[in-house]
């Protein structure tokens, strides 16, 4: 699957993130030290049904951003919006709810439960929110079918490749049917082969389940093929425009 995604034009309008102002300073870590400031006054819109690519150098506040995105941390200025939720204004178990219910979050690292199976693993986010055994763990069959696992479900992941376990990764992320995916370096432990794979599942999944997604990266072929990529840089998020 090559080029950008495809947006209807209605759908391109509707904003379902929006970062404003956005701010991020870690306090000083030892007496006289100064706060370590990644981003000031950063501005994101993404609008329904693209797939937005983050680049930029390690250090440079790419996950942080995805972790304020996600309300996995809060700011130190500035605000992010979900449709009309105002992340900063969460209490800890609203936070949680929201991740579970309107957001799929992909880390670079599965964080696989190794004592259960794939099926079981990805059923935890139902099993979480008080769904049915029986029907969280049908639907989490339906996603591991969906990322080419179907096979696979009663394997734990000590059994599993390491592509097929950030596959189990994706269903899981996926199972409470989120309409916006955030992955954080979803393919970086991957060889290339693999990666490239992992890819091609997300694109398509994207594109199949009308999915708005943010991806951070360092693979820039992989940047260039999502609707936009932009670049952290000095404190700074701007659009590249080498696509």
């Amino acid at each position: 699957m090559s080029g950008g995604a495809v947006m209807e034009t209605g759908a391109a309008k509707r904003v379902v993130l929006r970062a404003e102002g956005l701010t991020k300073v870690y306090a000083e870590v030892a007496e006289g030290a100064g706060g370590l400031e990644l981003f000031r006054e950063l501005d994101l819109t993404v609008h329904a049904g693209e797939m937005v690519a983050i680049v930029g150098e390690s250090g440079a506040g790419k996950s942080t951003l995805l972790h304020l995105l996600a309300a996995l941390d809060k700011p130190s200025a500035g605000e992010v919006y979900c449709g009309e939720a105002q992340l900063s204004r969460f209490s800890s178990r609203q936070a949680s709810e929201f991740r579970n219910r309107e957001v799929g979050y992909v880390w670079q690292f599965h964080y696989l439960l190794p004592e259960f199976s794939a099926v079981e693993n990805v059923a935890m986010p139902l099993l979480a929110r008080g769904v049915r055994r029986e029907e969280a763990l049908e639907k989490a069959a339906y996603w591991l079918a969906e990322v080419g696992l179907g096979a696979r479900g009663h394997h734990r992941s000590g059994e599993l490749s390491g592509g097929e376990q950030q596959r189990v990764s994706l269903a899981r992320a996926l199972v409470t049917e989120p309409k916006l995916l955030l992955a954080d370096e979803p393919t970086g432990d991957l060889d290339t082969k693999t990666g490239e794979a992992v890819f091609e599942l997300i694109q398509g999944l994207h594109q199949a389940h009308g999915l708005t997604s943010v991806l951070v990266t360092h693979n820039l072929d992989f940047a260039g093929r999502c609707t936009r990529m932009l670049r952290l840089k000095s404190g700074r998020l701007e659009e590249d425009l080498r696509l």
